[in-house]
C-alpha cells in the first residue's frame, strides 16, 4: 500500500506507545511539540520552521549537556524561528514551528535515520541519548515526533480543503563556518527536482545584488530522504524549497527583520506563478 505524504516508512524504533506506567515524557510545565500559526490563513504558502526551539522536555533534563552548549547550533537553527514568524507575518501565511530541541528528536529526519535522535553532534557527545532502549525512543516518537509531523499535515490538508496546491517553504539556519572552513553563502536554496519555485527564488536573490546565494549549498536537497519537505510535499507534487540563512546574519532581531524582508521581498511576485498553482511530480533519478 502506497505510504500517504505524511507517514513514514521505518520507524527507529517500534511506534507503540510507552507501556503504562513510565512517566510521560512532557509535563505541564513544557511547550507544545508544535505551534501554528495563522491556522485560519487563506492563502497556499505553509511556511515550516523545524528546528525553531531549544527546548528540552523538564523530565529530560540538560540532556547532560551544559547550557553553553544548549545555545549552540547543534540544539537549534539560530535565528530561524524568528524569520519564520516575521515571513507568517508579513503573508498572513500559517506557519508551524517545532517546539523542541532537535537533540531531544529531529524532524526533519527519517526515523530510520541514525541522527534522529543523535549520540553525537558536531563532535559534542550527547550523554542523555546513549544506550537509550525502544521504549525510550518510542516515547520521543510518540510525543514529539509524530505530534509535529501531524500539525504539518493538517495545515496541508486545511489549504486543500480549499482547493489550493500547499506551497512549502521550509526555513533553517547554517553556521558561518564547518570545521575550519569558511562558508561564504548569505543564504542557500535547497531543491531536488521541483524547479518551480528555487530556480525563480535564485534568480531573484541573486538580482538583489548583495548576496551571495548557494544553489544547493551549503547542503544539497537532492536526493535526500526522510526530511520534512521530502514527507509532505515531493511525494504529493507540491512546490516547495528548503531555504538556509547564515545564523550570524539572523541572530540578532535586527538581522530577522532584515532577512525576512530580503526573502520575502524575493518571494512575493513568485506566488502568483501558475506554475506553483498545479500539481506536478518531478520522478527522482
Amino acid at each position: 500500500m502506497a505510504t500517504s505524504p505524511s507517514e513514514h516508512r521505518q520507524p527507529v524504533t517500534a511506534p507503540a506507545p510507552a507501556p503504562r506506567g513510565t512517566a510521560p515524557l512532557l509535563g505541564p510545565g513544557d511547550p507544545p511539540p508544535a505551534t501554528t500559526l495563522n491556522p485560519e490563513a487563506d492563502g497556499p504558502l505553509l511556511l515550516l520552521c523545524d528546528h525553531a526551539s531549544r527546548a528540552v522536555p523538564q523530565s529530560l533534563g540538560d540532556l547532560g549537556l551544559p547550557e553553553e552548549q544548549l545555545c549552540r547550533h547543534i540544539a537549534y537553527d539560530i535565528g530561524a524561528a524568528e524569520v519564520t514568524r516575521r515571513l507568517a507575518e508579513r503573508f498572513g501565511a500559517t506557519a508551524v514551528l517545532s517546539g523542541f530541541s532537535r537533540l531531544v528528536i529531529d524532524p526533519n529526519r527519517a526515523l530510520d535515520d541514525p541522527t534522529a535522535i543523535p549520540v553525537v553532534s558536531d563532535d559534542v557527545v550527547i550523554p542523555g541519548n546513549r544506550a537509550l532502549d525502544a521504549e525510550a525512543q518510542a516515547q520521543r516518537v510518540e510525543a514529539l515526533f509524530k505530534p509535529y509531523h501531524a500539525a504539518v499535515a493538517a495545515a496541508v490538508a486545511s489549504i486543500r480543503v480549499r482547493a489550493q496546491v500547499p506551497v512549502l517553504v521550509s526555513v533553517h539556519s547554517f553556521t558561518p563556518a564547518m570545521r575550519g572552513v569558511a562558508r561564504p553563502w548569505h543564504i542557500g536554496v535547497l531543491w531536488d527536482n521541483d524547479p518551480r519555485l528555487p530556480v525563480p527564488l535564485i534568480d531573484a536573490l541573486k538580482a538583489d545584488g548583495r548576496w551571495c546565494v548557494g544553489d544547493n549549498q551549503p547542503y544539497s536537497g537532492r536526493g535526500t530522504l526522510g526530511g520534512t519537505v521530502e514527507t509532505h510535499a515531493t511525494p504529493a507534487g507540491y512546490p516547495n524549497v528548503l531555504l538556509e540563512v547564515r545564523q550570524d546574519l539572523i541572530a540578532t532581531p535586527e538581522g530577522a527583520d532584515l532577512w525576512a524582508q530580503v526573502i520575502g521581498d524575493a518571494l512575493e511576485p513568485l506566488l502568483s506563478l501558475p506554475s506553483l498553482t498545479v500539481i506536478h511530480h518531478y520522478p527522482r533519478a
